[in-house]
């Protein structure tokens, strides 16, 4: 190993560069166990080299000392070195070393024809609901289509457990009644006063059984609602009937007054529909759609337009062409913004600027799921515009339904129609028997 370095120290230029170009610490790095001979080598070469003549001075050198020096290699023995491995050279240059990949690193390609089976999944899938929205049936006529249609409801699930067991007739169940009650929205003074009336005959002896409460409690709801059960009614000398429709955002104004323009025209009324809602995006658009799919035209002015100005132009063009009645949309906004709601008392003014008894009726869509805040709401519009018909929508599905005896009880304001469903023939003049019974189950364990 020593001699091997000091034939590369007396090498050529020429030499040096027709072998490769690994320097000592490279080689030091791939052989780290010739570390300690090169050490030794190092410090031998500092040693005077025994080819050149000693000094005057200085001491013979031993004899054994230059035997090492006789089987120094050829330059032969060093070309006969085998070569420097590939996994040397590639450690070398901190590199891979050529190696096949293995076979797994050809499973992440394999997740891709997966991306697109999502995609047809997704795309199938998405049309279902948009064709079982459109093909669903409007509710049965009668009694029948109110219980199918509300029978989700809070309300109506409460009572038809409660009444399903049979349960005995004592001041547990009112006081199950009176929980059942609060929880669909009826009202805390609503449900108080109810249930202490039951309570009082209860203990009068007039109830034989659960089965006699239950037709006491149907007749006490129906007695609640009986008073604000008042249909539309169309003054046709008002020409036009004016009818302005307000609420917060949301409720389904707009599609109401596309059923009610349905409603109207299967009626032989000739009416127009004003889009005074410019304030939603598309508004006017759907008002638009509406009344090209039931033939009645519709006067608007473009987006961001002003109300005011749109149901004093309708009302207008209904004057001069002889229209029965005439519907007017307004923008959704919420009962707590007082200059929103000065904005509604604008429109009123501006229509009995042309019509001194215009509106004729000032309609308020309610949300049937939206629970007491309806009370809040319908207090603040009646405040503004003086509301004089209800329209509660949303009925079926898990709406509570309750809050439709706590508007009837504090407000005592007609209640117009009730939405149970999304067709056009779902929007119903309100019943209040029909509606109790589908509330209520027909019998004990029903």
């Amino acid at each position: 190993m020593l001699s091997f370095f000091r034939r590369k120290k007396n090498e050529t230029a020429a030499e040096k560069s027709s072998e490769r170009g690994f320097t000592t610490e490279e080689l030091a790095a791939a052989f780290p166990d010739a570390q300690a001979d090169t050490h030794a080598d190092a410090q031998q070469a500092q040693e005077p080299s025994p080819d050149l003549p000693p000094r005057a001075d200085a001491p013979a050198p031993a004899a054994p000392n230059p035997a090492p020096l006789a089987p120094a290699p050829s330059p032969q023995v060093f070309a006969a070195e085998p070569p420097v491995p590939p996994e040397v050279v590639a450690a070398l240059h901190e590199i891979e070393p050529p190696v096949p990949p293995p076979a797994a690193s050809f499973a992440p390609p394999a997740a891709a024809p997966d991306a697109p089976s999502q995609q047809t999944i997704s795309a199938e899938t998405e049309p279902v609901a948009p064709t079982d929205y459109i093909d669903k049936p409007a509710a049965p006529a009668g009694k029948q289509g109110w219980r199918d249609r509300l029978r989700g409801s809070v309300f109506a699930r409460s009572f038809g457990g409660l009444f399903s067991r049979n349960p005995r007739l004592d001041d547990d169940l009112l006081d199950e009644i009176e929980t059942a009650l609060i929880t669909a929205d009826v009202g805390v003074g609503a449900t108080t006063a109810l249930v202490e009336g039951l309570r009082k005959r209860m203990k009068s002896r007039e109830f034989a059984d659960a089965q006699a409460l239950l037709g006491a409690l149907r007749a006490e709801l129906i007695a609640m609602l009986q008073p604000v059960a008042k249909p539309l009614v169309i003054d046709v000398n008002a020409k036009p009937f004016v009818l302005l429709t307000v609420g917060v955002n949301g409720v389904g104004k707009t599609t109401t007054i596309g059923k009610l323009a349905k409603r109207f025209r299967d009626e032989g009324r000739p009416l127009m529909l004003a889009a005074g809602d410019t304030f939603r995006a598309a508004a006017v658009a759907q008002l638009q759609a509406w009344g090209e799919r039931n033939g009645v035209p519709v006067v608007a002015q473009g987006q961001n337009a002003d109300a005011a100005s749109v149901a004093f132009d309708a009302l207008q063009a209904a004057k001069a062409r002889g229209t029965q009645v005439l519907i007017a949309d307004t923008a959704g906004r919420l009962h707590t913004q007082q200059g929103l709601m000065a904005e509604l008392g604008k429109i009123r003014r501006v229509l009995g600027k042309v019509d001194p008894t215009a509106p004729h009726e000032v309609l308020m869509v309610i949300d049937g799921t939206t629970g007491q805040n309806a009370l809040s709401q319908l207090r603040q519009f009646h405040a503004a515009v003086g509301v004089t018909g209800l329209v509660v929508t949303k009925l079926d599905g898990t709406a509570k339904g309750g809050v439709v005896f706590a508007l009837a009880r504090e407000f005592g304001i007609p209640i117009r129609f009730a939405g149970i469903g999304e067709r056009p023939e779902d929007l119903r003049v309100f019943d209040a028997e029909a509606f109790v019974d589908a509330l209520l189950p027909e019998a004990l364990g029903g």
